[in-house]
């Protein structure tokens, strides 16, 4: 085994990367790139590695893509992984570079999860069984918590609808609409 590979190894099963970010409206805690950052700085430090993260953007099948590319390298070799996240120009409630910005931080997150071998599952602990529909509030327009829900779809990247389905009884017709917001 190559002096970088060994070094990678010993990160790898040194990182201990936390979920240290909270999603209030999913109830479930995560981690981003830069909680993966935050952990990893010391012991490529520690092992004399380097960490470069660099994107690149393409079209594939008509769609606008970001590559992110992560490699690590000491001073006679370098790793490198890739991972892709489409761009949703037209995200509501997004302006261009929040669309851009939002797939590069997917992809680079993905991309770091790769090369440290990082699980990115929710935590056992997190998980939550589905709520019944009997004795779910009503989602209406004219409901307090409509508003919140909206939001969430429009700004959070890759919301979840089954997490407004879990926690509330919607129409069809509504579940139709939320559903075009997280498109």
């Amino acid at each position: 085994m190559t002096n970088l590979k060994s070094k990678l190894l010993k990160i790898q099963s040194e990182l201990k990367a936390p979920k240290n970010q909270f999603n209030g409206f999913g109830k479930y805690k995560y981690r981003n790139q830069e909680d993966i950052l935050e952990s990893v700085k010391p012991l490529l430090l520690k092992h004399g590695l380097t960490l470069t993260i660099s994107d690149d953007t393409h079209e594939l099948c008509g769609l606008p893509v970001v590559m992110a590319t992560v490699c690590v390298q000491d001073d006679k070799e370098t790793l490198c992984v890739t991972a892709h996240a489409g761009i949703d120009v037209n995200k509501k409630g997004m302006d261009m570079s929040q669309c851009f910005g939002s797939s590069s931080s997917y992809a680079r997150k993905y991309a770091l999860n790769g090369m440290f071998l990082i699980d990115d599952t929710k935590d056992a602990d997190s998980e939550k069984p589905s709520v019944k529909a009997k004795g779910k509030p009503t989602l209406s327009l004219a409901s307090d918590n409509y508003d919140k829900v909206v939001s969430y779809l429009k700004t959070t990247p890759n919301a979840d609808i089954n997490l407004v389905l879990d926690k509330y009884e919607v129409s069809a017709e509504m579940k139709k609409d939320l559903i075009k917001l997280t498109k």
